[in-house]
């Protein structure tokens, strides 16, 4: 299995802190946010590589990175954009790598600038017992936050049947953080998502898509997610976070 790390964006909303350094690779409890990322992941024994997909601003930053981390894998792929007014969006992103590497198996998908107080790999165990590619969800209990978010309608047996980017009516108030296990024919098939006009700035608006096409499945998060958005966020995020609870 592969990792895809979206790591493209240029976090605008956190300058001038990130105004020429990526937001993945801030410091949150003496470890960069994608250390504590790659770290949990890595331990579950499932991923062969790990693929950072960036922009060319900040793909000298990841490599150096990438030589500095011993015992992974660790690929840089530098999809040209130089700004946030010509990012491609992370559906785009996902489609570069998929083709640049021609990858043709189960992939799991995660924004590089979160951090979770839960290990992932209980989100890979959940999704390789369905079978299926497989989302997360939590409760969200403020309106106006659901506005932002990818908003999921489950079923009983966490099958997606529905899911929306920012719609101003949202169904439910399960929403989608940015994880996703990507079973290998869904892999596949994120051209065809493309093609048939599925978003593609927000990497959700592909689950989306699928959802309509094959059975996609949610798990309930378990444990707290820490998105850093702005320098107050960041600040608050450093007093608090304890680290990945191993399960």
């Amino acid at each position: 299995m592969k990792c895809l790390i979206l790591a493209a964006g240029y976090a605008t909303r956190l300058y001038p802190l990130t105004e020429n350094f990526p937001k993945p690779l801030l410091e949150v409890g003496g470890k960069t946010i994608l250390d504590w990322l790659i770290d949990d992941i890595a331990s579950s024994g499932e991923v062969n590589e790990f693929i950072i997909i960036t922009n060319h601003k900040f793909a000298p930053h990841f490599d150096k990175f990438a030589l500095g981390k011993s015992g992974v894998k660790i690929t840089v792929l530098d999809d040209g954009t130089t700004s946030n007014e010509t990012r491609l969006g992370a559906v785009l992103d996902v489609q570069f790598a998929i083709d640049t590497l021609g990858i043709d198996e189960d992939v799991l998908v995660i924004a590089g600038d979160n951090l979770l107080d839960f290990s992932l790999k209980s989100f890979i165990r959940y999704a390789k017992s369905k079978g299926r590619s497989s989302v997360m969800r939590y409760y969200e209990k403020d309106e106006k936050r659901l506005l932002k978010c990818g908003v999921l309608t489950p079923d009983e047996s966490d099958r997606v049947i529905r899911m929306t980017e920012k719609s101003q009516t949202p169904e439910t108030h399960w929403c989608c953080p940015p994880f996703y296990y990507y079973a290998k024919e869904d892999v596949g098939r994120v051209k065809l998502g493309i093609e048939a006009g599925c978003g593609t700035d927000a990497p959700g608006s592909y689950i989306a898509w699928l959802c309509t096409q094959s059975e996609v499945y949610a798990m309930e998060m378990p444990g707290d997610r820490y998105d850093i958005g702005n320098l107050e966020s960041y600040e608050k995020v450093k007093r608090e976070y304890q680290g990945v609870v191993k399960c």
